[in-house]
């Protein structure tokens, strides 16, 4: 009985894998099997029903809360990855990257992983930038006689960035999901005024690491077309065609000024994350109007009513970041900042308004509140599960077990790294942030690992996970949308170097963990 018991706590996570590996759905497999080892439980003595009682009021203090208020980050970027999707943003980025790079050996490559960061950069959304990457680049790339190899690789590698460089979903649930494990761990150790791990912190903490693994596939991409020419060619330059300055800066210069909008507003402090994805929503909404002209009988009025609400709300976010408008400004310059916030109203009205006739808002709208509802409902369901788990005594158990690992920290650390790795070939990211950190963070927390450094861990697994061979999410993604002729096995030899280059960025950050801690520390302190 003793063992039964003891065991109760892994029979029921083996359940839950072995459910979901079934195609279950998450959030239902989650919450049932929660309920079943419940029952279980309460029928070996070892569980006590005021819990499951107590749980409806847990769910509304956990996601109510204004300590919560940060999950409403998530369908606003949400919103503006589906939105800048639909705005042809990669497509204008590609044929700007193209015309830079593409007269050079490798250049398309380089192109591909540019615009793979600033898309991640810009949506955090990995499916939609594989999808999206495949489907533009890919062609091109095997038409201009790159090894398919290289060219699928590069494509499934530049779309999981979406992953690692912040504004990224999975940063954001991670870093949710620690800053309540840490607070807990604190608590356990009789600290009630606890340091707060913050979803910024943990963006300030991904930016290095994201960036050097950029470089890396960029340095990759150089290598290849220096010792293989033939496997990355350049394009003559009368085949690109002409590409004026202008042009590049109007592909450019929009998703870069949305990027440092909203990122540059929550590393300099002067928005939340919430509030940042509030911004970049409205500019992807102002981004995609202007390229959507529908049905308007003068488009070129429509579009500059749409840019001077671009304007007004990039001059509004720059003058707050020298006035507090909050606390209210001297006449004058009060009156131009609620001058700026109708032309950005009307723009964004009018965009709106373009983008309901091209039915893209119907799209949009339907895809962000499907996403959503995906989400949180899984995370209703996670919380049950983790609430049940340990309640049976899996926490005990589970940190017994990593207290016992040979290696101290680092061998704790290294089994949880192990075992995210192996799960991220069968489960989303979304269950594993909600199913696996709140139950080994805590423990690794009360042990001294540093928070930030474990989510930036954390996150770089999860993206290598994602792009492994034969089970990497990102490979079915481009399977999906790459040509018949293209081979499965091409796709997965393509993904091999740069598994390995994340790896070593993996032990890089491991080793140095002041890569994922400084700049936190330098923003933050």
């Amino acid at each position: 009985m003793d063992f039964l018991l003891l065991a109760l706590p892994f029979l029921m996570f083996a359940t839950a894998v072995a459910a979901l590996l079934r195609g279950f759905p998450v959030a239902f497999t989650l919450a049932g099997v929660a309920i079943i080892f419940a029952l279980a439980g309460l029928a070996l003595g070892a569980f006590d029903p005021l819990h499951l009682r107590a749980f409806p009021q847990r769910i509304y203090g956990n996601i109510m809360e204004m300590d919560k208020s940060i999950l409403v980050a998530v369908p606003l970027f949400v919103f503006m990855g589906v939105m800048l999707e639909k705005s042809r943003v990669a497509e204008e980025l590609l044929e700007a990257m193209g015309a830079l790079f593409g007269s050079l050996r490798g250049g398309l490559g380089i192109s591909v992983i540019v615009v793979g960061a600033l898309l991640a950069a810009s949506t955090g959304i990995v499916g939609a930038t594989v999808v999206t990457m495949g489907l533009l680049s890919l062609p091109t790339m095997l038409r201009r006689g790159y090894d398919p190899s290289l060219a699928s690789g590069s494509i499934a590698a530049s779309g999981t960035l979406g992953q690692i460089i912040p504004p990224s979903i999975v940063l954001i649930l991670l870093g949710d999901q620690l800053g309540s494990a840490y607070a807990r761990a604190q608590r356990e150790q009789g600290i009630f005024a606890p340091d707060i791990v913050t979803v910024g912190d943990l963006f300030a903490g991904a930016l290095i690491p994201g960036l050097m693994l950029v470089g890396a596939y960029i340095v990759y991409e150089i290598v290849i077309a220096v010792t293989l020419p033939a496997a990355a060619p350049a394009i003559p330059r009368e085949e690109l065609g002409a590409t004026s300055t202008f042009q590049i800066i109007r592909a450019l210069v929009p998703p870069l000024a949305l990027i440092i909008a909203v990122l540059g507003s929550i590393l300099s402090g002067l928005a939340t994350p919430t509030e940042a994805a509030g911004v970049g929503a409205l500019g992807a909404t102002l981004l995609a109007g202007f390229r959507n002209a529908g049905a308007s009988a003068n488009p070129s009025a429509g579009r500059l009513l749409v840019a001077a609400g671009a304007l007004g709300l990039l001059t509004l976010i720059a003058s707050a970041m020298v006035l507090d408008l909050r606390t209210g400004a001297a006449g004058a310059v009060l009156t131009f900042s609620y001058i700026l916030a109708a032309i950005a109203a009307a723009g964004t009205l009018w965009a709106l308004v373009r983008l309901w006739r091209t039915g893209v808002l119907d799209d949009v709208m339907t895809q962000t509140a499907r996403i959503s509802a995906m989400v949180f409902v899984i995370l209703i369901g996670a919380s049950l599960f983790a609430l049940v788990f340990r309640e049976l005594g899996g926490d005990g158990s589970v940190r017994t077990m990593l207290e016992a690992v040979p290696g101290g920290v680092f061998g704790a650390v290294l089994v949880v790294m192990l075992i995210m790795f192996v799960l991220g070939f069968f489960l989303d990211f979304i269950e594993i942030i909600f199913v696996v950190v709140p139950i080994v963070a805590p423990i690794l927390f009360l042990m001294g690992v540093d928070p930030i450094w474990l989510g930036v861990l954390m996150a770089l697994n999860l993206q290598t996970s994602f792009l492994t061979p034969p089970f990497g999410f990102a490979l079915f993604y481009l399977r999906g949308v790459a040509p018949p002729e293209l081979p499965t096995s091409a796709i997965y030899r393509g993904a091999i170097p740069f598994v390995i280059i994340q790896l070593l960025a993996i032990g890089v950050v491991a080793a140095m963990p002041w890569l994922a801690t400084a700049l936190p520390e330098m923003l933050y302190g």
